[in-house]
């Protein structure tokens, strides 16, 4: 049986949602339904996010992440339910400001690159009439000065060149905080010939599994399937590890260095996450269908095309992997997606049916697998409802 925007809807919502397609004199995505739905995932979803806000403006304070926060406040927004003006957006950004140090940013937050990644694109959506104009322009010069470049004494042809870690005590460039950068300076209004854009595009580049000229590590033609893995080169060396009372750290470091080691003699798995976010990096930073980058990760995705798991990670990840492919796909801007085998997928029908039959009744998303803190309902449920305002 063919599977319609219809059907996908009947079966995730009931009847009621399919009656409003009906009164429609346009067809209306199955996505916009969800989103304008008064009693759908979406409204329910802000309606679960709404009460667990703390009384310092915080949402999880008990985890001191104010990027937390910042990913419930950019979420909300996005919905389109919620406005800048409202007293509980007004309190959480009053918190996240707190953050904001001397260098611009959340240079103050203990992840402040990641922090002020993702607190970029909450100010940028709170922008009525550019209240927040100056904190806007001091995240964006933050993120710039943090990326591994000449100021690190790093030029273009080492591996680390062009990207961000965490920030705080954990600097090693990744292709997560990497592309959460480059997707709030892309938001957030910088052009993709921008040398911060172009500066991450390199590192992005060494990302993937693609022995090219953009690719110069020696594991790129290992695996080769155009897909992307978290970091490239060899693990950056962190300060403190050895010495007294350091046993664990050293022991991380050896097992490191031993995945190095193992790397360069088998490569590394790419993931279906990974992937997404690298593909819409690379959008951001201008790059065309027909580039060799761009076709490979295409080809990735088209051979693992799914809305069930991610790809390379299973359930770990799952919907840090739904926000990737959203955004990535509505980089893209078609329609639809033709995966290996020649099916057509509307994903954005798709994506809603499976965010739809994922959430609970409380109206929150969470993760069984709580690995990379997706057992927290506040980070997940964030996760879904940007990615269903992404299609």
């Amino acid at each position: 049986m063919r599977i319609t925007r219809r059907s996908l809807l009947g079966r995730s919502l009931g009847v009621g949602a399919v009656g409003l397609l009906g009164l429609s004199t346009r067809p209306r995505s199955a996505l916009a339904l969800l989103i304008d739905d008064p009693a759908g995932p979406v409204a329910k979803g802000v309606a679960y996010l709404r009460p667990r806000q703390g009384e310092d403006g915080s949402w999880s304070g008990n985890r001191k992440e104010p990027g937390i926060t910042a990913l419930v406040v950019t979420a909300l927004l996005r919905t389109k339910r919620v406005s800048p003006d409202e007293p509980a957006i007004v309190k959480a950004l009053t918190f996240l400001e707190q953050y904001v140090g001397s260098k611009g940013g959340l240079s103050e937050a203990p992840h402040s690159v990641y922090s002020t990644s993702v607190a970029l694109m909450a100010f940028h959506e709170a922008n009525k009439g550019g209240r927040y104009q100056s904190i806007i322009k001091g995240s964006q010069e933050f993120l710039k000065a943090s990326q591994y470049d000449d100021g690190e004494k790093k030029g273009p042809d080492d591996p680390h060149y062009g990207g961000l870690g965490y920030g705080g005590g954990n600097s090693r460039p990744d292709m997560s905080n990497t592309a959460f950068m480059m997707e709030a300076l892309h938001d957030s209004g910088l052009p993709a010939d921008d040398p911060a854009l172009q500066k991450a595009l390199i590192f992005v580049s060494r990302c993937q599994n693609l022995k090219s000229e953009f690719n110069d590590q020696p594991w790129a033609g290992k695996v080769n399937d155009g897909g992307f893995i978290y970091t490239s080169g060899p693990t950056a060396p962190r300060a403190g590890r050895a010495g007294p009372g350091r046993e664990d750290e050293a022991a991380k470091a050896r097992a490191e260095a031993k995945a190095d080691a193992k790397a360069l003699d088998g490569g590394f798995r790419s993931t279906a996450g990974m992937t997404y976010a690298g593909l819409k990096s690379m959008v951001y930073a201008g790059l065309k269908p027909d580039d060799t980058r761009v076709k490979a990760a295409l080809g990735y995705i088209a051979k693992n095309y799914t809305l069930e798991e991610n790809p390379g990670g299973g359930q770990r990840g799952l919907y840090y992997y739904y926000l990737m492919f959203a955004r990535a796909m509505a980089a893209l801007g078609k329609p639809t997606f033709t995966d290996a085998s020649g099916k057509d997928h509307d994903w954005k029908a798709e994506l809603a049916a499976a965010l739809a039959k994922r959430q609970d009744a409380s109206g929150a998303w969470v993760n069984n697998d709580d690995r990379f803190m997706e057992g927290d309902p506040n980070i997940v449920t964030s996760y879904a409802l940007m990615a269903l305002a992404a299609g």
